[in-house]
This record gives structure tokens, C-alpha cells and sequence, in this order.
């Protein structure tokens, strides 16, 4: 497929605020609301046919930027900052392919938000939902789905200068060679917070729906799980035996796998290194410490890509999360011993296709394959959200993926029914009827994705944009 070309003629940001139905803590910030981002995105192909795309992505404290001296408020701020900046290049930019519009404005990008003291990691949320929202509305325009869109390689992905690692990469190839999954298992996130059994609860939310990690287990009957730590080695080995206790137990009913997620909260590599031995050393865990597959960003950014993870990652494979903020950082992580990176759509459709190629040209050269992508969640809310993030891991064929969305908020809570019933009508495998309204579906911890495999980036039903709110003006930066 030739590449089509095409200019952004439009941009609409619109944002709006969801509760949570139980506290999520990870890293440093115990979360009970938040607010959404919704983006629009215009665009005319070179035969003058025009149309819109969206993108929706959570907006996000103390995650992109943990900056102790910020606000949340200052936090969405610098989120909804980069996306202005985004939005200027964007209409500026004139016509050009999907990648291209990404590939030529990224050290641009990077380089204003800079200037304004946003960190990469920011940066590339901003460029992530435009570029999202304007595949959305080249592949409807084009009539084909994200996934054969893109094996056919319609955003014109090729080697580029601002991926200097990559000078003779086939994306053509690689891209045509990939097998979506139309089935994944769900790795259900264990908060810092989230009740283990019911005497952990003083009360209970109630609402129907499981809270404990047994009724999760008994529920949703996971094979995955992504397991939370805190920075403080007695205390997580303490819960993390509470933790093995049910998963090592008969509501499972067989094996499991499990991540670990430091979320930076250990402040260097012999911390975390520290952490595993005592795991190992705790006959509790013996079962638990088996089913590691990976651990997550388990050092502080400030320190986690200039030390050797060597000792750790002779353990477990290790990844990188938050330091995911340069586009080369899993470059940089790959020389200090790290085996894996997060996809996340929130850092951007295009990130994770790079750094699947990378994964490609790295293994190729070993005996047997070490470097992997990892599907991870930032709270993706049903609806366009979630789905246009599962589309990605579904693309390149992974067996898992975080998913924390679906019990932390409860299905489309926050919106309007019928936009509700509209999204579980076009896609009746990802989402059942319950009696509280249209949820995400897993049944023996699997997602059903066939429904995905529609004209656009995951998704043809819309939400309802009149029931949002237009998004404020950033405030930032902060006044003196």
C-alpha cells in the first residue's frame, strides 16, 4: 500500500472527570478521581476527502512527572500543555503520512516542550493522542481497521533520523509479518492499597462487583497478575506473602504468572536486588517468586538508566516504565542490562512499533529471543480508551496485558447510557450486559478482541462529545 498523505485541518480537546470505586495506589499517589482526555482530529487526504478520528487517554497525576514540588492540578496542566504545543505543530505542519507527521515534529516537539520545562515523558503524551486521533480518521477514511492498515503499512513507517539505532530497518516487513491475537489474557494490577481479604476491609463499597483479591480471583479467574511493591523490603515481602497465600491457593485453580511493578519506589539497583533476595529467601513466596515473568521500573528514573541492573536482571528480566521518556531510552536501558520496555498508546502507537523493531533486530543476533515488550495500563477507561490500546498489543501479537481499568472504575460510569449501549452493540465479545450497565467482558481472565478488527483504530462507535467538557487552557507554567 502507498502511503497516503494528508494535512490536519482541525483539533478538538475535550476532557471529563470519572470517580473511582476504589482507591488505586501506585508510586507515590493514592488515586480516587481523575479525568479523561478526548481528542479530535480533522484531517483532508490528498484527494480532498476529509473526516475526523479520535483518541481518548487518561490525565494522569504524578505519573508522567512525580516532581514532589507539583500539584496534581499542576500535573494535568503540563499534560494539557503538551498537547497544546502538539496541537500548533500539527495544524502547521501541512501534508505529510502518518508516521511522517510523527517522525519529522518529534525532536521539535520534544525541544518546545522542553523549554517549558516538560519532561519527554510528557512530551510525548501530547504527540501521542494527536497522532493517534489522526490514524483513527486516515484508516475510516480508507475503510480498513487498524490492523490491516497497518500490516500493510499505511502510516509509510521507514527508517528516519530520529531513530538513528534503526538506519536499514524493513518495517515494510516487519509490519506485514505480524499476527494480531483476537484472544489476551487480562494481568489483573494489584494496587498498594487493594484489600487482600475481606478483614482487610473496615467496609465495602458494595456495588456488586469483587473488591478483595479473592473475590478477583474467584471472579475473573486470572492467569496473570502485576503485583505492586513499595520501596520498603520487609514490608512488601509481608505483603506479598499475603498475596501468595490466595494466588498459591484453590481459587485459581492451577498455575499463574505474575509481574512486579516497583513504579520507582526502590532507589537504586542493590534496593531492588535486595527485594529479590529476600523473596527468594522466604519459603512463602517460593511459588510466587517462580511465576515471575519480568519486573517493572523498579528504580527512580533519576538514577534508573545511569546504573547496571546487571546483578537484578541475572534474576528476572527487567523492564523499563517510566524511563521510557527519550525515544532511544530503551537503547540506553538495553546497554545497562534491562531485557524489556512498556507499550503503553499513551506514550505513543508509533514508540511501541520502534521498539518492536528493536526487540526484532536485537533478538535476531541471540541464540534465543531476550528483549520484549511488555503491555502495561495507565487506568484505560472503557470505550475508545481501552480499546484503542488493546488494539496496539493485539497488533503485535502479545499474550498479556495489564488491565486495571475495569475494577477500579466502574465500566462507563461517568457517561451517558447510550453512549454506553452503543459501544457494547458494536462490540458484544468485548463487553456484557450487567445489570449495572455495559462492562469490560473477562471470562477466565481472557479479552475477546475480534470486534476491534473494524474500519478505524479499534473502534467506529463515538462517544458522546456533547456530554464533555471543553478542556481548560493549560496553566502552565506555574506563576511565580
Amino acid at each position: 500500500m502507498n502511503a497516503p498523505t494528508f494535512s490536519i485541518l482541525a483539533v478538538e480537546r475535550r476532557e471529563w472527570p470519572f470517580t473511582l470505586r476504589l482507591p488505586f495506589r501506585f508510586g507515590v499517589i493514592t488515586v480516587t478521581e481523575g479525568r479523561q482526555a478526548v481528542v479530535r482530529v480533522r484531517i483532508r487526504l490528498a484527494d480532498g476527502r476529509e473526516g475526523w478520528g479520535v483518541a481518548a487517554e487518561s490525565l494522569a497525576a504524578k505519573w508522567f512527572d512525580k516532581d514532589p514540588g507539583l500539584t496534581d492540578a499542576q500535573n494535568l496542566h503540563q499534560l494539557r500543555r503538551a498537547l497544546e504545543i502538539a496541537e500548533a505543530a500539527a495544524l502547521a505542519a501541512g501534508a505529510n503520512t502518518a508516521w511522517g507527521h510523527f517522525a519529522d515534529r518529534y525532536a521539535g516537539h520534544v525541544a518546545a516542550c522542553g523549554r517549558e520545562a516538560l519532561n519527554p515523558l510528557v512530551a510525548s503524551y501530547g504527540t501521542a493522542l494527536i497522532d493517534r486521533a489522526a490514524l483513527d480518521a486516515l484508516l475510516k477514511l480508507q475503510g480498513v481497521s487498524f490492523f490491516a492498515g497497518m500490516r500493510a503499512n499505511i502510516g509509510g513507517m521507514a527508517p528516519h533520523a530520529v531513530v538513528p539505532d534503526l538506519p536499514g530497518a524493513d518495517f515494510n516487513g516487519m509490519l506485514a509479518a505480524l499476527t494480531p491475537v483476537w484472544r489476551i489474557h487480562a494481568r489483573h494490577t494489584v494496587g498498594l492499597v487493594d484489600p487482600i481479604t475481606a478483614a482487610d476491609q473496615a467496609e465495602r463499597v458494595g456495588d456488586g462487583l469483587p473488591e478483595t483479591l479473592e473475590e478477583v480471583a474467584d471472579t475473573y479467574r486470572h492467569r496473570y497478575w502485576k503485583l505492586k511493591v513499595q520501596g520498603d523490603v520487609r514490608a512488601d515481602v509481608d505483603r506479598l506473602c499475603r498475596i501468595a497465600a490466595v494466588l498459591d491457593g484453590p481459587l485459581l485453580h492451577g498455575s499463574y504468572h505474575a509481574s512486579l511493578d516497583g513504579n520507582e519506589q526502590y532507589a537504586d539497583a542493590e534496593g531492588a536486588a535486595e527485594l529479590w533476595a529476600a523473596m527468594q529467601a522466604e519459603p512463602r513466596l517460593a511459588r510466587l517468586c517462580s511465576s515471575i515473568l519480568f519486573i517493572e521500573q523498579p528504580v527512580k528514573r533519576a538514577r534508573a538508566l545511569e546504573t547496571s541492573m546487571a546483578a537484578l536482571a541475572a534474576a528476572r528480566p527487567v523492564i523499563i516504565d517510566e524511563s521510557d521518556g527519550p525515544l532511544d531510552a530503551f537503547v540506553t536501558a538495553r546497554a545497562l542490562g534491562y531485557a524489556g520496555v512498556s507499550s503503553k498508546a499513551c506514550k505513543g502507537v508509533w514508540r511501541s512499533l520502534l521498539n518492536l523493531a528493536r526487540c526484532r533486530a536485537w533478538n535476531a543476533a541471540l541464540a534465543a529471543p531476550r528483549h520484549f515488550l511488555s503491555g502495561e495500563d495507565l487506568t484505560t477507561l472503557a470505550g475508545v480508551c481501552v480499546q484503542q490500546d488493546l488494539a496496539l498489543v493485539a497488533l503485535m501479537g502479545l499474550a498479556h496485558v495489564e488491565r486495571n481499568g475495569h475494577h477500579f472504575i466502574d465500566g462507563f460510569s461517568g457517561r451517558p447510557k447510550a453512549e454506553a449501549v452503543r459501544f457494547l452493540e458494536a462490540h458484544p465479545d468485548l463487553y456484557a450486559d450487567t445489570p449495572r450497565g455495559p462492562r469490560l467482558a473477562i471470562r477466565d481472565g481472557v479479552l475477546a478482541l475480534g470486534s476491534l478488527d473494524v474500519p478505524g483504530l479499534g473502534a467506529t462507535a463515538e462517544p458522546d462529545y456533547a456530554a464533555m467538557e471543553a478542556m481548560p487552557r493549560a496553566e502552565w507554567p506555574p506563576r511565580a
